[in-house]
């Protein structure tokens, strides 16, 4: 999922079933002026880029950041604990999420600078047991695999850091705040600013938000820049740019063995994915080898 897509019903599985252990585990014009001020803030790509993705959308600044956020961690919570409810949750001492763990702890330390809200996240990383293949970042830094995309996809580290790389490029460029500035409207975005400000009362916007989090689907261009952003990143950690194609090619040999999977209802694989991916690695390959020293 790209934080985005846990289907309606979700397939949890008990921990013996998915190898988990058993236990515990406010005047519209001073608004429009006030708005179009956000947008000029707009930070630019950060000057060490090595992928060109281009400047954040400007859109996204009609949606606040920490609304959005919050909405995030309650979506996060609630699902964790559905999970714990049925025994599917990984307790801290599950092998797979030792190993997301480890893998995310290389990769937080490259985020900040693609994006300075970054510094204040409290980054959070799970598993749950389901044969779903699927994982996603929320706004704000809360991560989640299913061990489907684990088991089912064999993957190696490498290939774990460029999903988890791509999924923390969906929340760093900040592509569900850009869809849903653009799905809600100006009208509504100016009432939210408004309400930032303290000169109207728009009631908890951060609900509100965090009803349409998992259903939210991504664009072709933030599909592209996330690919790219998470492929670097990974390539600071140390993880090998070659498995960003190699995680592409067992997506699709998936989806080609069972008749299509959910996660690439919104991470559509195929070949320009990966000759973009392919075109990019030159760019990536001198971090890669620095960070391997």
């Amino acid at each position: 999922m790209c934080l985005l897509c846990p289907p309606p019903a979700l397939d949890f599985q008990t921990p013996s079933a998915a190898g988990l252990p058993e236990g515990p585990r406010w005047s519209s014009r001073r608004a429009f002026v006030l708005a179009g001020a956000a947008l000029a803030a707009t930070p630019a790509l950060p000057a060490f880029a090595q992928v060109d993705v281009g400047p954040p959308s400007r859109t996204r600044t009609l949606v606040p950041a920490e609304s959005l956020e919050k909405a995030g961690d309650q979506q996060y919570a609630q699902l964790l604990q559905q999970a714990k409810a049925q025994r599917a949750l990984a307790g801290a001492d599950h092998p797979q999420l030792q190993k997301l763990r480890t893998i995310a702890r290389r990769l937080i330390p490259f985020t900040q600078k693609w994006n300075e809200r970054a510094t204040g996240w409290k980054w959070e990383v799970n598993l749950i047991g389901s044969k779903q293949i699927n994982a996603f970042c929320m706004p704000g830094g809360k991560i989640a695999f299913y061990t489907g995309i684990l088991d089912q996809l064999k993957l190696d580290d490498d290939e774990i850091a460029m999903i988890m790389g791509h999924e923390m490029a969906h929340a760093l460029r900040e592509h569900a705040r850009e869809r849903l500035a653009k799905t809600t409207g100006t009208g509504m975005a100016l009432q939210v600013t408004a309400q930032l400000l303290g000169l109207g009362d728009l009631g908890d916007l951060g609900a509100r938000m965090g009803t349409q989090l998992l259903s939210l689907k991504f664009s072709r261009d933030d599909e592209t820049e996330a690919d790219l952003v998470g492929l670097e990143l990974a390539a600071r950690a140390g993880f090998r740019p070659q498995s960003s194609v190699s995680l592409w090619q067992k997506m699709a040999a998936a989806s080609n063995s069972q008749g299509g999977i959910g996660f690439l209802s919104t991470h559509p694989s195929g070949p320009d994915r990966i000759r973009v991916l392919e075109s990019n690695l030159p760019k990536v390959d001198g971090l890669y080898r620095a960070a391997r020293g």
